[in-house]
Formats: structure tokens, C-alpha cells, sequence
């Protein structure tokens, strides 16, 4: 085409061409250079990122790990990326809502058949008709008003929910046999690592554990009292298994990151939420703000300032028959004494506490030495060994060789005791630390 052309126009032509593809050229180059431009990188303004609602950030780090506390010397150094924990062991009172939202769940879903609770509705198409309860989503915002509607004073709601309660000392309670959580997770058994199970697990914690952990001791008030009464609303829950601990984490997760992804920095990210492998616990427990520093022996008494003397800081047993030089004799509230460095409460004493891990006293041998952890998911009628979990931490009853971040335990996964608890760890992302901050290139 621009052969036919006189030599003018093709001049001007050619030139108009040549130049569309230069400024074509520049401009993809001008695009490409953008892709390649990569910022340099500053320090992350703050010591530690804002952390969502009763939890706090934990920098990466390193700890020492090993298997036994019989076997002092031998062990290794493991490494742990960064993730947010709770500043205390879970309550009551945020258990009761984990309770109270399977029951709204199963009297919305079962029993209250009231489309005012729902936020899709069936219709008149065939599609939409085949829709059950079982499988329309609920409005949480609209249940929460009038949560939880065991309790609820309207005679209908009262009426329709009868078949949910039954009668325990003369009260009318909730049907525990009826409160349960069903979710999935990935199966972890050393053979079919790569398949989705869904669990059903009874969300009620044992409230007579305490007769059952003590059955020569006069426990009945406790029993009665101590998960239902507000008196106890913010001392740690117990009674809970690992199964049940690890229901909760799922529930608490899904309703957290509901809530981060409406208007929060960490929007976007998809962050797992957990129970704490148990490096993830020590770590935490240490509170080793300076990657140097050696384990922490936890501190039993701190000075008294007022009085000149020292006092007790810790909740355990310090002697035979001895539990209330520290201030009570069973669990305490659980933002009782100090924080650590990390501004983490109770992570030695009240109570034990669940991790994720499965127990073997050669762990040490079969975890990476980088976010360590052991998972074993064991089936309800798997034998005693296999059903075995780590348990960390020493609690209200336990002497104080019990105490130490690096002491370990373990219960089975459908046990329960009135002193063991959890809290939960959410994963999270690192800051940008001055090591790796962008310095000019000098020759020394």
C-alpha cells in the first residue's frame, strides 16, 4: 500500500507510520517498566501490627524445641512465622455464645419454621420450592436481636421450642443431645492426607467435671454454678475436650473473618484459624521479645511494692493441701496477675491448655523446624495412643515444676477436665523489619 504513494504523501506518510509505532512501542515499555518498577522496601512504621478483637500479634521467631521435659538436652531450634493469639484462655461467657449460636441455629432450623429468620426465601418456581431449612441462610441479624431464644419470654417462641429443653435439678435447661456443630476440615490420619471430612461434635461442656475430677471433695457448688453463673463469666472455660475445642475455633474463625472482611487492614487475606501447635504455645508463652534471649522461667512471685514483700503471681498448688496463697483456690478470671512481654495472660497456671498437636514423645523427630507441628486426626474408636493430644501449660492444681513454657502433657481428644482450657491462634502476615529494609550499595 504505501508503494502506490507519491513521494510526499509516503514521506509524511512513512514518518506518521513510523512515529505511531515508536509511541506504540514507548508506551508498552513505558506499561512493562511499571510491572518491573518494584517500590523499595521501608520498615514497617510500629512494633506490632493491630491485632482483631482479644487477640495479640506475635513476631516471627525462634524457639528451643523438644519432645520430653525428661530429656532437657536434647532437642532443636525451630522457627515460627508470625501469627495473632488470644490475650487470654477463652471464658465462659464466650463460650455460652458459642452454645447459644448452635442452639438459635437448630430452633430457627428445626422447630421456629418462621421465614422471618431467614434471608432467602422459597417461591413459586420449581427451583426455588425445593428449598428446605436445612439449607436456607439464616439472618444473624435479625436472630441476634432476640438470642438466644431458649431464653426468649414470648409464649409462642416458648411453645415451639418445648421439644428442645428438658428438666435437670428442677430446671429447665437445653437438650445437650441436641447441640451439636457439624464442620470439615482435612483429615490428617498418615494415610488419605487429601480428603475433606465433615465432624458432628457436641458442643455442651461437661458441668459436673468437677465432682468427676474430684470425687472425694465436695465440688457440687461448682458444678452447678461455674459455666452458667455471671459470678464466673470471665474465668476460663473447662470441661471442654479437644474435639470440642477444636469445634469452636472453626466457629469463632468463620465469624471473625466475617467480620475483618467488612472493614479491616487484614480484608482480602484468607487467614486459618486454629487451636496453637504447641511450638505456636511456647513461643507465646515465652514472650522472648529479643530473639537472644534464653527460655523463660516463668516468675511465681513479683515484689509488693506497698507492703515490701513479695506475692504470689502465678494460679497453682504451692505445697500439699496448700491453693489460695495465690488468691483463689480454683480458677481465677482470666486478666488476673501480669501480662507477658507479649501482653499474653495466664500462659502458666489457671488453667492447662489444648494445642493442635498430637502426642509422641519423639515429636521432635518427625516435625520440620520451620512452623513445627504434629497432626494426627484419630477416629472416635481408635486406640488410647493415637487419640492422644499435647497439652501445654500448668494449671490451678498442678505444682510449680508444671509451670515452665517448655513443659508438656497430653489427655485424649474426647476427654475433659476442670482444668484444662484453650485459647485460639490466628494465622497472620510479617512486618516489614529494618533488616531487610533498602540500603545504598557501599564497597567496605
Amino acid at each position: 500500500m504505501l508503494k502506490n504513494l507519491d513521494r510526499s504523501s509516503g514521506s509524511v506518510t512513512r514518518t506518521s507510520f513510523y512515529g505511531l509505532i515508536a509511541a506504540a512501542l514507548f508506551m508498552t515499555a513505558c506499561s512493562s517498566n511499571r510491572v518491573y518498577d518494584a517500590p523499595r522496601v521501608s520498615a514497617f512504621r510500629g512494633n506490632q501490627l493491630p491485632a482483631p478483637p482479644g487477640m495479640v500479634y506475635i513476631p516471627s521467631g525462634t524457639i528451643f524445641y523438644k519432645s520430653s521435659q525428661d530429656s532437657s538436652d536434647i532437642g532443636k531450634n525451630v522457627s515460627l512465622s508470625a501469627f495473632f493469639i488470644d490475650q487470654t484462655e477463652v471464658t465462659n461467657k464466650q463460650y455460652r455464645q458459642f452454645v447459644n449460636w448452635v442452639a438459635d441455629s437448630i430452633a430457627v432450623t428445626d422447630y421456629l419454621n418462621d421465614d422471618q429468620y431467614f434471608l432467602d426465601q422459597p417461591g413459586n418456581n420449581d427451583e426455588d420450592s425445593v428449598l428446605t431449612n436445612e439449607n436456607r441462610l439464616i439472618d444473624w441479624k435479625r436472630v441476634k436481636k432476640e438470642s438466644p431464644l431458649w431464653q426468649s419470654s414470648n409464649p409462642e417462641i416458648q411453645e415451639k421450642l418445648r421439644p428442645m429443653m428438658t428438666v435437670e435439678a428442677g430446671k429447665r435447661v437445653l437438650n445437650k443431645t441436641l447441640l451439636n456443630y457439624r464442620f470439615s476440615y482435612l483429615k490428617m490420619d498418615g494415610k488419605n492426607n487429601d480428603q475433606y471430612v465433615t465432624d458432628v461434635v457436641g458442643v455442651m461442656p461437661v458441668e459436673d467435671i468437677w465432682s468427676k475430677d474430684f470425687p472425694n471433695a465436695q465440688m457440687s457448688s461448682m458444678d452447678a454454678n461455674y459455666f452458667r453463673h455471671e459470678s464466673f463469666d470471665y474465668n476460663p472455660v473447662v470441661g471442654v475436650s479437644w474435639k470440642q475445642a477444636r469445634a469452636y475455633t472453626d466457629w469463632r474463625g468463620k465469624e471473625i473473618m466475617n467480620e475483618l472482611q467488612k472493614n479491616s487492614y487484614l480484608k482480602g487475606y484468607q487467614l486459618t484459624f486454629s487451636l496453637p501447635t504447641e511450638a505456636q504455645w511456647q513461643y507465646a508463652a515465652e514472650g522472648k521479645l529479643d530473639p537472644a534471649d534464653t527460655i523463660q522461667k516463668t516468675r511465681l512471685t513479683i515484689d509488693d511494692k506497698k507492703s515490701d514483700k513479695k506475692r504470689l503471681a502465678v494460679n497453682f498448688k504451692q505445697g500439699e493441701g496448700t491453693y489460695s496463697r495465690d488468691g483463689s483456690t480454683f480458677t481465677v478470671p482470666v486478666k488476673s496477675y501480669t501480662p507477658n512481654a507479649f501482653g499474653v495472660y495466664n500462659m502458666a497456671g489457671n488453667v492447662s491448655e489444648w494445642t493442635l498437636d498430637a502426642f509422641s514423645p519423639s515429636a521432635i523427630e518427625f516435625v520440620n523446624d520451620l512452623n513445627p507441628v504434629l497432626l494426627y486426626d484419630a477416629d472416635d474408636n481408635a486406640s488410647y495412643a493415637l487419640k492422644r493430644k499435647v497439652v501445654r501449660g500448668g494449671a490451678w492444681k498442678d505444682n510449680g515444676s508444671m509451670l515452665n513454657s517448655d513443659a508438656r502433657n497430653y489427655e485424649q481428644q474426647d476427654e475433659s477436665h476442670s482444668y484444662i482450657g484453650f485459647r485460639c491462634v490466628m494465622s497472620a502476615f510479617e512486618m516489614t523489619t529494618p533488616q531487610v529494609k533498602t540500603r545504598k550499595y557501599k564497597d567496605r
